[in-house]
């Protein structure tokens, strides 16, 4: 049984009550009337209160708390050191206020706590990241030194993860390496879309779903960074995409994926991107046309005679007359290094042997 269904049922009784008893007041002293009115006016409080209780009562506080949900903990608390310093100017200033001329000495106090408390709190919500910064740094708010405090800030900070990255499985690697700072956010709502694709009866989708909640296992068993899964969640919002951009704006926190349509969704709202796939091409080993290379060289190439073989970061070789090579590890010359929309590819030529 909903709390809605419970809400509508008590206000249908209060406002059938409510009616019964401006009925009889509208009836005068005639029974018969106040019967009749009570009995009328009485069916209709009741239908007013079966409709119209939940949009008095609970969806206001529905409302309500998806506002509050939306609302990073930092903000709050600005809100609330606003909110108390305008009380205190408010009531600092209401004395004076109260002895200018009548109606000014009844109206300006509550109007003054009105705009004190209005100020403060949008002063404070503006500012917020100011005042927090002079609040670190007051004597006695920190027992640690500036440097300290610093990696201390920045080793706390909040990495939101996507799930096309957790199926990827990349992720676990890097967090075990230690490049990776702060701690893994994974709300439910990806969480729950990890479990719809391991229970998908397409068994590529099944396969990847499952993958996924196996990195998640090694993530919270194998690394040092602290993996947290949190039921928060953006009221309002269908998209798992467009959940983690408004989640990732509310927390002032980036996002690590490897989606490219997410990446320059959320680029464009102003959202930091940590992406995988960038990553891994930026650290990929720099080579230079002449530079030797040992490959293995595991097939043949579209072109006659070429033979093609892949580094360990996965980047293509393509060795001319490498056909006869096959199966073989050989030193080849770098000749070319082009750099395509799909990746990285060298191309290479084998060494001439030396002649004693």
């Amino acid at each position: 049984m909903s709390i809605d269904f419970i809400v509508r049922i008590i206000g249908m009784v209060v406002f059938a009550v409510i009616g019964a008893y401006t009925g009889i007041f509208l009836g005068g002293n005639s029974s018969d009337a106040q019967q009749a009115y009570g009995g009328i006016i009485s069916l209709v409080g009741a239908l007013v209160g079966l409709v119209l209780t939940p949009y008095m009562t609970t969806r206001p506080v529905k409302a309500l708390r998806a506002v509050l949900l939306r609302v990073s903990a930092q903000t709050l608390a600005a809100g609330m050191a606003g909110l108390i310093v305008g009380l205190i100017i408010a009531a600092l200033l209401s004395f004076p206020l109260s002895l200018l001329p009548s109606p000014f000495g009844r109206l300006m106090p509550f109007v003054g706590v009105l705009l004190f408390c209005y100020f403060g709190v949008a002063i404070f919500v503006m500012r917020q990241s100011d005042v927090f910064t002079v609040a670190r740094l007051l004597p006695g708010s920190r027992n640690t030194s500036d440097e300290n405090s610093s990696l201390s800030s920045e080793g706390s900070r909040t990495v939101l993860l996507d799930t096309s990255v957790i199926i990827d499985g990349r992720i676990a690697d890097i967090a075990h390496t230690g490049f990776l700072s702060g701690t893994l956010l994974i709300p439910r709502f990806v969480l729950n879309e990890l479990q719809y694709i391991a229970d998908s009866p397409d068994s590529l989708r099944r396969q990847r779903g499952r993958r996924g909640m196996e990195v998640l296992s090694r993530l919270q068993k194998e690394t040092n960074i602290p993996v947290r899964i949190s039921d928060i969640d953006v009221e309002g919002v269908r998209e798992v995409d467009d959940k983690l951009v408004v989640l990732a704006r509310q927390l002032r926190c980036p996002i690590l994926t490897n989606d490219y349509n997410l990446n320059r969704i959320a680029e464009l709202q102003g959202v930091a991107i940590l992406n995988v796939n960038e990553l891994a091409n930026t650290v990929k080993m720099v080579l230079l046309p002449g530079e030797p290379l040992i490959v293995s060289i595991i097939q043949e190439g579209k072109e006659v005679g070429q033979g093609v073989g892949y580094l360990d970061d996965g980047t293509m070789v393509v060795v001319e007359d490498g056909r006869n090579h096959l199966n073989r590890e050989v030193t080849v010359t770098v000749t070319k290094v082009l750099q395509t929309a799909a990746g990285r590819m060298i191309f290479a030529r084998p060494e001439a042997p030396t002649q004693d």
